[in-house]
């Protein structure tokens, strides 16, 4: 992502690259940043330090690990600087600090910035308000072989969405897996199943099984650049912004 990020920036006529961040491990740390993201990024240099790499900056993006979290919010309400956090898989505690920050700076936090994904959240939530629990909700994600974390965030807001639709909690509804001699299908759960292989870059299709017909609500993500797009219009809206916590349908007025 921070690849096709760079991409998208050193294609736009409007926006302008002022500094790049990743882990103390990574060989591309004190590397000029025109090696990767071409000529108009010359002369920035990637640095381990959030708040070196924010400095400057009218706003921030992060795709990340969450344990890098705390620190790059912390970085970002310091310098008032707004922030776009795509990362995934926060605890608790890192989720405290995101709230933490918003009461300085803007935030847009978001499983996914496509366009496409966001819509099918709010068509997911509006099946499940149409649809009685007769009708079975599985969720099904597939990825590339190197994804960390399973269920993707966007398939577990896929089911964030239908449960909402439902009057009901993920918490409360969600089977994780299935092995062994599971007995019948309990009226009202929320399941999910996930594939890991190859260099899929994301695929979801949630279903709805029902008494003698099946729905479908699918989205195929061909290239990154769909989610790094979304990103960047985020942070341009983002900037004229109060502080607090948003969400793509919020740009997106969904």
């Amino acid at each position: 992502m921070g690849r096709t990020l760079l991409t998208g920036i050193e294609n736009s006529t409007d926006l302008k690259l002022s500094g790049g961040l990743d882990s103390p491990d990574s060989r591309w740390v004190n590397q000029d940043a025109g090696s990767l993201a071409g000529p108009t990024a010359a002369g920035i240099m990637i640095s381990a330090d959030p708040v070196i790499a924010v400095r400057g900056a009218k706003a921030a993006i992060a795709f990340a690990l969450p344990q890098g979290t705390p620190a790059i919010v912390a970085a970002c309400a310091a310098g008032k600087v707004p922030l776009v956090l795509g990362t995934t898989g926060h605890n608790a505690e890192q989720l405290a600090a995101i709230h933490e920050a918003t009461r300085h700076i803007p935030i847009v936090m978001a499983s996914n910035f496509s366009l496409g994904v966001n819509l099918l959240f709010k068509l997911a939530e509006l099946a499940a308000q149409a649809l009685n629990t007769e009708y079975d909700a599985e969720v099904f994600e597939a990825h590339h072989r190197l994804k960390k974390d399973a269920p993707s965030g966007t398939a577990l807001s896929i089911g964030e969405a239908v449960a909402k639709g439902r009057g009901t909690t993920l918490d409360k509804d969600a089977v994780w897996a299935r092995h062994g001699e599971t007995g019948a299908r309990e009226s009202g759960k929320i399941g999910f199943s996930v594939l890991r292989g190859g260099d899929i870059v994301g695929d979801h299709t949630l279903t709805f099984a029902g008494p003698g017909e099946r729905i479908e609500l699918t989205h195929r993500a061909h290239d990154r650049m769909a989610f790094a797009s979304g990103a960047l219009h985020a942070a341009r809206w983002l900037i004229r912004r109060q502080p607090g916590l948003y969400s793509m349908r919020d740009v997106l007025r969904l």
